[in-house]
C-alpha cells in the first residue's frame, strides 16, 4: 500500500527502508534544510540505513499527506502537536494514523495519540506502534517482536497484518493507554539503568526493572488502562534494548550525565521523565524511580546518593 513517513530522522529513516523492503511504495519526507533530510538527499544514506531507491524523498508536505493511505509519524515527542496543526492544514479524513514515537506532551500530560485527536483526527483512524527493537540490529538481520495498538481493533488488525515482515512480528494490542504510557515510561527506566551503569551500581538494575515495571503499571492502572500492560512488550519487554544495550539513547544519556559528559543525540526520557512527575501527581501514583530521576537532572540531586537511598528505603512489601 502507499505508506508516507514523515520524519527523517534514526526510526523515520529505518521505517521507511524496512517498509519498502516488505513492498510497500513509500515516500519519505522531511524538512529542506534539516540535517536529518539533507544527509538523506546528499548522499543516499545516514548512519543506519541507505535510502532505497524505491523509496520516493520529498519535503513537500502536502505531497506526502496526499500520496500516503497511511501516515507514519517519526519526530521529537514535544514537537507532535505542533506539527498537527501543520498536517491538519490538509484534508486527511480518510488517513490513517501511526505514531511510531514514544513520549507524553510535558506541558499537558496527554498521551501522543490524545493530542492527534485533539488536533481533529478521528480517534478511529490512530494508532502507536511500539516495543523492542534498535534498528543497528535489524539491518543486520536480527528479527524483533512490536506491538500496533489503536483505538479501533480493526485498524490494529489491518496495520500489523500489513507492516508485518521477516524482521518484525507484530502483536495486536488491546490497550492503548498501557501501550503509550508503557513505552514512554520505559525511557525514563532506560536513563536510570545509565545513572547506575555510570556510577558503578549496574548490580541494581534488577531491583530497578522490578520496581520500574510495578511503578508503571500502577500509573497505568490509575490512569484507566490495563497494569498488565507494563509487564508486556510496550514496556518490561523493552527493558533489554533500553536498560542494557550500547544503541540505547537513554541508557547512555544516563551514563554520561552521572560522569558530567553531555550526550549530543534525543533521549526522549528526559522530558517524559518531567512529564510523568506530572502525571504522577494528577492521578496520586507514588513513582519514586520516576521522581529519582527527575530530582537529578531537574534538581540537580546528587544521581548516587539519590538512588543508594531509593533502593536501602524502610523494609516493605516487594508489591
Amino acid at each position: 500500500m502507499k505508506v508516507s513517513v514523515l520524519g527523517c530522522g534514526r526510526w523515520g529513516s529505518f521505517i521507511g527502508w524496512y517498509l519498502a523492503n516488505n513492498g510497500h511504495k513509500v515516500v519519505q519526507w522531511g524538512t529542506e534544510g534539516n540535517y536529518s533530510f539533507d544527509v538523506l538527499k546528499n548522499t543516499g544514506r545516514n548512519e543506519y540505513v541507505e535510502l532505497d531507491k524505491r523509496i520516493t524523498l520529498s519535503s513537500d508536505l502536502k505531497y506526502a499527506i496526499e500520496y500516503g493511505e497511511v501516515i507514519i509519524i517519526s519526530i521529537s515527542a514535544q514537537g507532535l502537536r505542533g506539527f498537527m496543526s501543520r498536517i491538519t492544514q490538509f484534508d486527511v479524513s480518510n488517513k490513517k494514523f501511526v505514531l511510531c514515537m514514544k513520549g507524553i506532551e510535558v506541558e499537558t500530560g496527554k498521551r501522543l495519540s490524545e493530542i492527534v485527536c485533539e488536533c481533529g483526527v478521528d480517534k478511529n483512524n490512530v494508532a502507536v506502534w511500539v516495543g523492542p527493537g534498535h534498528i543497528q540490529a535489524f539491518v543486520k538481520g536480527y528479527p524483533n517482536c512490536m506491538v500496533i495498538d489503536a483505538y479501533n481493533k480493526e485498524l490494529v488488525k489491518f496495520l500489523a497484518d500489513n507492516f508485518r515482515g521477516e524482521l518484525i512480528r507484530f502483536y495486536y494490542g488491546d490497550d492503548i493507554i498501557g501501550s503509550e504510557i508503557g513505552a514512554a515510561a520505559k525511557n525514563v527506566m532506560g536513563i536510570a539503568a545509565g545513572m547506575l551503569d555510570g556510577g558503578g551500581y549496574t548490580t541494581l538494575k534488577g531491583p530497578l526493572m522490578a520496581r520500574g515495571a510495578r511503578e508503571v503499571a500502577r500509573l497505568i492502572k490509575a490512569m484507566g488502562g490495563n497494569e498488565l500492560s507494563a509487564y508486556g512488550l510496550c514496556h518490561l519487554g523493552d527493558y533489554e534494548t533500553t536498560l542494557f544495550s550500547e544503541f540505547s539513547n537513554n541508557r547512555k544519556f544516563g551514563e554520561l550525565f552521572v560522569k558530567g559528559e553531555k550526550f549530543e543525540k534525543l533521549a526522549e526520557g528526559v522530558s517524559t521523565a518531567k512529564a510523568m512527575r506530572k502525571l504522577g501527581i494528577e492521578y496520586n501514583v507514588d513513582l519514586p524511580i520516576t521522581n529519582a530521576v527527575y530530582s537529578i537532572i531537574y534538581e540537580n540531586k546528587d544521581p548516587m546518593k539519590v538512588f543508594l537511598n531509593l533502593f536501602s528505603r524502610s523494609t516493605r512489601k516487594e508489591f
